[in-house]
């Protein structure tokens, strides 16, 4: 504002000087008021007239009624994003990832062909397919957002022949099989799909060849080439392998390596200071990775977010689970379980850095799928959606029902663990 305009409006505001003629000062304040905002003038008028304070107030009071429209009551079922609404915090899709996602790291930068668009096609086609699962009630296996993982990987790759380690009741089998039809399945179990029917629901497919029960054979024990042989495959890289076992993840990432396999998906990629063991996600959470890493220090800002999305958030886990004994945070408390957490080991996290530095020379693409859509729409209430990558449905009531999702029971959507699909090659001597 010039010296000039900086006058004018403060002469505005002062009372009239004495002046010796009264026809200039007309002409000054004649041109004051002509450069003066219809807002300079309304608060003008205010102040002289003493209203200014009480309209201040109005406004702000007004401002507040539309600023509360966002506050719920909290009734007695558990909403959190009611409750995060009621406490002030952002809704929870606006937070995802917000702790960190930390991403593996591929030789070559490399990542998946397909982009959200596809998955929402798939998700749109999936939807219908999910409604005649024989196994309604999946408890303890996966949920709807896994299972339309799993589905959309095999539906994309459309590999040759199918292995899973871990099939349950079934459910994994009937994925791949509405997956591919046509093409064989390998399933290695301990305890046959079959023997469930006998209490319930179950899957037994007509086209899988099962190592189960008394013919159960480990992953890593068994001959691959006799087995490849049998189904006439040739090239292993047309063959999907998918993990639902609870083994450890390393173990498992060799045992694939070894035998030449290169398309891998971990059912349960737990995040750090959880699961029954070590994964993916907990190996490559290093500080040299964005989002990686992790402060001990209880009074820091982690912990303080941490302690309050405790609240909201059955997985979520605080300072206090996640550290153990010398501040260790990596896997569980410093601990690469195994087996169902039957097999429990202490790691330095020079052996965790280390473990993540042969993942990444072994990993050409790493990809964690996303949650099908936020908890505003799902109602979930487990997995913390800041240590979440963003959903593949973004937060608009109207795609989730065109896409069929309002069908579903929101107990489906409450089993996501960052279930992810990796592909592999040999390290080069």
């Amino acid at each position: 504002m010039s010296g000039e305009m900086l006058e004018r409006v403060h002469s505005a505001r002062r009372p009239a000087q004495f002046s010796c003629g009264d026809d200039e000062n007309d002409g000054d304040e004649s041109k004051t008021r002509k450069h003066i905002s219809v807002a300079m003038r309304a608060t003008n008028y205010l102040t002289r007239t003493g209203f200014l304070w009480p309209c201040l107030v109005l406004l702000l009071v007004s401002f507040l009624l539309i600023r509360s429209r966002n506050l719920v009551c909290v009734s007695s079922s558990y909403d959190p994003v009611s409750r995060m609404r009621f406490f002030g915090y952002e809704e929870p899709n606006s937070d995802f990832g917000s702790l960190g996602v930390p991403w593996c790291r591929s030789k070559h930068g490399k990542t998946v062909e397909w982009m959200t668009k596809d998955l929402l096609k798939g998700l749109e086609e999936f939807v219908p397919i999910y409604e005649t699962r024989p196994i309604r009630n999946n408890m303890y296996g996966m949920g709807f957002d896994h299972s339309f993982g799993l589905w959309f990987i095999a539906r994309w790759l459309k590999p040759d022949l199918m292995i899973e380690s871990g099939a349950f009741k079934g459910h994994s089998t009937w994925v791949l099989r509405q997956a591919l039809p046509d093409k064989p399945i390998v399933s290695l179990t301990p305890r046959h799909p079959e023997k469930y029917l006998k209490k319930g629901p179950a899957y037994v497919d007509g086209n899988c060849t099962y190592f189960a029960g008394k013919d159960f054979v480990d992953f890593g024990s068994l001959n691959w080439g006799n087995v490849m042989k049998k189904h006439g495959i040739s090239d292993l890289s047309r063959v999907l392998i998918f993990f639902d076992d609870h083994q450890n993840e390393l173990k498992r990432l060799k045992q694939a390596l070894k035998a030449g396999f290169r398309h891998l998906v971990f059912e349960d990629n737990y995040d750090t200071g959880t699961g029954d063991h070590y994964s993916l996600r907990q190996i490559c959470d290093q500080f040299y990775i964005r989002g990686g890493g992790h402060s001990c220090f209880k009074d820091s800002d982690e912990a303080r977010i941490r302690t309050r999305r405790k609240k909201f958030w059955e997985k979520a886990v605080d300072i206090v689970e996640l550290c153990g004994p010398g501040k260790a945070w990596w896997g569980v408390k410093g601990h690469m379980r195994d087996d169902f957490n039957h097999h429990n080991k202490a790691i330095t996290y020079a052996e965790h850095f280390q473990n993540s530095r042969f993942v990444e020379s072994v990993l050409d693409v790493y990809w964690e799928l996303p949650p099908v859509a936020g908890p505003s729409l799902t109602h979930q209430t487990r997995y913390d959606p800041a240590r979440a990558p963003s959903p593949i449905v973004e937060d608009g009531r109207f795609g989730f029902q065109r896409l069929g999702l309002t069908r579903l029971e929101n107990s489906v959507f409450n089993g996501y663990t960052q279930m992810v699909y990796l592909q592999i090659s040999a390290q080069k001597s």
